[in-house]
């Protein structure tokens, strides 16, 4: 903060059980010089995906959905979609865009773990990225209905089940469970999540009472950030629209490592947890230049360790990823400065909460944290019945796993 990078953070701890580190430092707005507190509240961005998920998956556990069935089962708007490709005119020689059918529609767990073939239009510069962007896939004056009538126009950028791309499919998942449930999303979050849990801030917009913590340039006045986040928006957005304060997500990451319980109420079971935390990429999945980019250290590849489960990243091999932690750990980090990882091994869950929008700050602070958090650890809890590398061996043909 004294050399200008971020206005303020929040940070907290819990092992056991127990809070043992909870802090706040500088501004939750710096250009109103408004101290930063630990109840200040932050933009989750897309730490909205593992709320979303869980919502996804207590309706799995009450039999209203299965993951292996098609999403047009739940949403026809989506059946029969085709997937663009490139092929080279023989006539020609050139290059140009066709679209085939799909080999198998994209399911709800396609979605879960971003193997649908959807897309994030600004992650990318492909046809359907482009085509996304046009179409405004996720544009705030939409609802999910609309968006979902929008995205149903468009072609995949992938077969689904063959390549991870980080994209709007948690979006998707927000108005699944809003047809499934026959609630809005941020309806069905506050009743069966929210309310149950005590998260008195988790909500899709800034609750009165509540300080917003803002970006460096951003100010939070009457008229200001802090106000118009105030109005619920038309998309209530599943993968990216909710607010909460660091110690609320520290009680939503604690119900997580308590295998779907916190103070007596159980909203998930142990096994929906664990399969929530376990690797779900196919063998040899695709991991397309651009997401390797985007996402960096925390990429779900051989190379770091990495898997994606249903809603987060998964630490599936030990030794491969630069970052100290433990196999078996699940987390995820965003674009708005807020990142959480949960370590069952340690009985760890920490929660890092910045305003900052520039992504090589954000990068570091995220890295120190994890840095700091473990040298601290002097003892280590005994290891976890089953616990245990699980190991890859190459594909020949993508380069992924097997």
């Amino acid at each position: 903060m004294e050399a200008g990078e971020i206005p303020g953070a929040v940070v907290m701890i819990a092992r056991n059980g127990h809070l043992i580190y909870g802090r706040a430092f500088g501004f939750a707005s710096r250009a109103d010089r408004t101290p930063m507190t630990t109840g200040t509240l932050f933009r989750l961005a897309s730490m909205t995906k593992p709320v979303t998920s869980v919502a996804t998956m207590q309706l799995a556990e009450q039999g209203r959905l299965t993951l292996h069935e098609p999403v047009a089962t739940y949403l026809p708007e989506l059946k029969g979609l085709k997937v663009a490709v490139e092929v080279t005119d023989p006539a020609t020689g050139k290059r140009q865009l066709t679209h085939v059918a799909a080999e198998r529609q994209a399911t709800v767990q396609d979605l879960l773990r971003h193997t649908s073939g959807f897309v994030y239009g600004q992650f990318g510069d492909g046809p359907v990225h482009k085509a996304a962007v046009e179409a405004r896939i996720g544009a705030p004056e939409l609802t999910t209905a609309e968006m979902i009538s929008r995205l149903a126009r468009l072609p995949l950028a992938h077969q689904p089940g063959t390549t991870f791309e980080y994209s709007v499919s948690t979006d998707v998942l927000g108005r699944l469970v809003e047809v499934v449930s026959g609630q809005p999303l941020d309806q069905y979050v506050e009743q069966h999540i929210a309310k149950p849990l005590g998260l008195r801030s988790f909500a899709f917009n800034v609750r009165p009472g509540y300080t917003l913590a803002l970006g460096p340039d951003e100010a939070g006045g009457e008229g200001g950030a802090q106000a118009t986040r105030a109005r619920t928006p038309a998309f209530l957005s599943g993968g990216g629209g909710m607010y909460a304060t660091a110690g609320d997500y520290v009680r939503f990451a604690q119900m997580l490592l308590n295998g779907g319980e916190l103070d007596g109420v159980r909203i998930l079971s142990p096994k929906t947890v664990a399969l929530m935390a376990s690797n779900h990429l196919p063998p040899c999945v695709v991991i397309p230049p651009n997401m390797r980019s985007l996402l960096s250290i925390i990429a779900p590849t051989p190379e770091m360790g990495q898997g994606f489960g249903l809603g987060f990243a998964v630490r599936t091999t030990a030794g491969h990823n630069p970052l100290p932690g433990s196999v078996g750990e699940y987390y995820w980090a965003v674009i708005s400065g807020v990142y959480f990882w949960v370590d069952p091994q340690e009985r760890l869950v920490v929660v890092l909460m910045t305003a900052q929008g520039n992504a090589d700050i954000r990068r570091r602070y995220r890295q120190l944290a994890r840095q700091l958090v473990y040298q601290a650890l002097t003892t280590s809890n005994p290891p976890l019945p089953g616990a245990a590398d699980v190991q890859f061996t190459a594909c020949a043909a993508t380069g992924g796993r097997s």
